[in-house]
């Protein structure tokens, strides 16, 4: 089984008992880009108005005293050099003096000396890849052709770059109409840019993409079929929200999730959101279960709500409580509420148990 120090499952100290181990910060709701199916599109400004003192984000995680990981995103992280010299460097240092593991989103397209002074700090670096070549970045991005062509060849010129020097790089590419008969050619070109890993997930309606069009199961899982034949096998293809379970009443369905699970260096990750993590924003204070879709603020951390607090509010949501599952014997921790509404709106997981179960999950 490939590490992924974000699996909610890994730090449990039992399969049925969350565990807050990981926090996710977003630290600015500027960006250089307008992608099409941003999942925080409708966050995003110009400018920010106002952003909490990195002093108070520390002591907030300060209080989750079982944190194993830090993520920040935004927004760009890297766009505007106060945020990233003043709030990302500083929060990047607190948690590697804290021995986290740590994720920075980017779109990876400003100048490669904005990345370079965080290096040794950052873990692994994320970035969104669906495009097969600049024509595709200019409609996603929504930029003039030579604006696109130009930030495009940067991006690949960067991703290589940082490769080169060791940092783990992490694209992220969506299941869409668009995408779903490329994957396995993204996933190759991708591992000859240096990526280390392919992280693989559907593109769900929220946001800029809630009125974008969503693949079906059936479509779906051809897509992963195709791209486990055509793949590179040394790029680790991580699956998250991935929309089939051991439970599964269809048979197809639990072969294709047996299949993923039982390929060398591909895995599939337990959506952290709600069973592991949470979310700060930065410019509020709110603790949520994630930065996208609006949700209800579970507290604030200027109000004096702790995270460990949030956490535990979140467990006992009416709304979470039809998948809050886990099958041991599987590994499996079922939808997250994204995945539930878009394709399992009438389950109730927690009265589901898993039909196949693998001998590697069996400790988790």
């Amino acid at each position: 089984m490939v590490r992924d120090p974000w699996e909610p499952l890994a730090h449990r100290p039992r399969p049925q008992e969350p565990v807050l181990s990981s926090v996710e910060i977003s630290v600015t709701n500027m960006c250089n880009l307008r992608c099409a199916h941003c999942a925080v599109g409708d966050q995003l400004t110009g400018r920010d108005p106002f952003r909490l003192p990195v002093e108070t984000i520390i002591d907030a995680l300060d209080q989750a005293t079982d944190l194993k990981t830090l993520s920040l995103t935004g927004g760009e992280p890297i766009v505007n050099r106060d945020v990233a010299d003043h709030w990302v460097a500083p929060l990047l240092r607190y948690a590697k003096s804290r021995g986290l593991a740590t994720q920075v989103n980017s779109n990876l397209t400003l100048p490669l000396d904005r990345y370079l002074p965080l290096e040794g700090l950052i873990d692994v670096l994320h970035v969104s890849w669906n495009y097969r070549h600049a024509r595709d970045f200019e409609v996603i991005s929504r930029l003039r052709p030579a604006a696109a062509a130009k930030l495009f060849r940067r991006m690949l010129d960067n991703m290589e770059a940082l490769a080169a020097r060791g940092w783990f790089v992490s694209a992220e590419s969506m299941i869409t109409p668009e995408t779903a008969a490329h994957l396995g050619a993204f996933n190759r070109r991708l591992g000859a840019q240096g990526c280390r890993r392919h992280e693989v997930h559907p593109r769900y309606p929220v946001s800029w993409a809630a009125a974008l069009p969503v693949v079906s199961l059936e479509d779906t899982a051809a897509a992963v079929k195709s791209l486990l034949d055509q793949r590179d096998p040394d790029v680790w293809i991580l699956f998250g929200t991935f929309p089939f379970f051991p439970c599964s009443a269809e048979p197809a369905h639990r072969e294709l999730w047996r299949r993923v699970q039982s390929t060398p260096n591909t895995s599939i990750r337990n959506d952290p959101d709600g069973r592991s993590r949470l979310n700060i924003d930065g410019m509020t204070g709110n603790i949520r279960v994630t930065d996208f879709g609006n949700p209800a603020a579970l507290g604030n951390i200027l109000d004096g709500v702790t995270l460990p607090e949030a956490f535990a509010r979140y467990q006992e949501d009416p709304a979470y409580k039809p998948y809050r599952c886990v099958c041991p014997e599987a590994g499996c921790l079922g939808p997250n509420g994204m995945v539930a509404r878009t394709y399992f709106r009438d389950v109730d997981f927690t009265r589901r148990r898993a039909l196949v179960s693998l001998p590697a999950a069996s400790g988790l």
